[in-house]
């Protein structure tokens, strides 16, 4: 997918924009969808690809919707050695948006020991009919 910066601010909030196309971060326990366990699919907050289902969301009291596992094939994971730190950037797949970051590990307490842990701004929240 391929849009120009302009297309993509016609089509986002200042807020999505800031987080999805130029890699931004949510403040903790700000987000939409941090408290948020009912069923349905979360997708891109830009283009709107189906990227992570509900069952496998999980409170890690991080500030931050969390996930154990993506739906196959829908996130690109890429080294982030930004901020002086070592991690793993989550995008879409589709579109390239920022999403967060995911951690792995054992102690993660999760069946995949990793959290996928996006920003609000970059999900959309499709209730289970």
């Amino acid at each position: 997918m391929n849009k120009s910066d302009a297309e993509w601010k016609k089509e986002l909030t200042p807020e999505q924009y800031r987080v999805l196309r130029e890699k931004g971060t949510e403040p903790a326990f700000s987000g939409e969808y941090d408290s948020v366990f009912d069923v349905g699919t979360y997708s891109c907050g830009a283009c709107h690809t189906k990227l992570f289902e509900s069952d496998k969301k999980f409170d890690a009291h991080c500030g931050w919707p969390s996930f154990y596992e993506a739906i196959p094939d829908r996130v690109k994971l890429t080294p982030d050695n930004t901020l002086g730190m070592s991690r793993t950037e989550v995008t879409c797949a589709t579109c390239g948006s920022h999403l967060g970051h995911v951690f792995e590990g054992e102690g993660l307490g999760t069946p995949t020991d990793q959290r996928y842990c996006i920003n609000s701004l970059s999900l959309k929240f499709d209730p289970e009919k």
